[in-house]
């Protein structure tokens, strides 16, 4: 696991040693970023942005981001082992000051956000391939209004699952690169 552009590239990205987490192959990373700053679909200019990693695991997404030129991550996790690998990922880059850590249940996380003039970008949510409390999330997130007017919410799921998304949720994009679905909204 590697960053793929941007000051970090090449830098290697630690994982956390037990298999419970999955990480966003490169791949799909890569994919996934050619949409933001390519597709006509998305209006946001990935420099400067404002970025939330929830179940961000190793950080792989929020790192590539902050790479490319973001300009904070907020990552939220609250997994030991990925804990581990997210903060010393963060450390060997040197990107603390453009990285806040919260460990934290994701639901609590975003159950607990105050509004607040808090205006993010992009929101990624890679919650495990088993979870299906997904709409909680989603429906917190739009009824707090913290994602800016052309913001978007990325959310990486499994090809076969068929959770049914809230309808308040508009669907830019749907993506599948092998085992991934990757579903751009607002």
């Amino acid at each position: 696991m590697r960053i793929i552009s941007g000051k970090f590239r090449g830098k290697k990205i630690n994982l956390p040693n037990d298999k419970t987490t999955r990480p966003l192959r490169d791949l799909v990373k890569e994919a996934l970023f050619n949409v933001i700053e390519h597709s006509n679909k998305i209006k946001i200019n990935l420099k400067n942005s404002l970025i939330l990693d929830l179940f961000s695991g190793s950080g792989s997404f929020g790192l590539e981001a902050i790479s490319r030129g973001a300009k904070k991550c907020l990552f939220v996790e609250n997994y030991p082992s990925a804990l581990l690998s997210l903060d010393k990922n963060i450390k060997n880059l040197k990107c603390q000051e453009n990285s806040h850590l919260t460990k934290l249940d994701c639901f609590k996380f975003i159950e607990n956000v105050q509004e607040n003039g808090l205006k993010l970008d992009i929101i990624f949510l890679d919650p495990p391939y088993r979870e299906e409390r997904i709409n909680f999330i989603i429906e917190e997130i739009l009824k707090k209004n913290i994602l800016n007017k052309n913001g978007i919410i990325i959310i990486h799921r499994h090809k076969k699952d068929n959770i049914k998304l809230t309808e308040k949720l508009n669907i830019i994009d749907l993506r599948l690169y092998g085992i991934s679905k990757i579903i751009f909204a607002n």
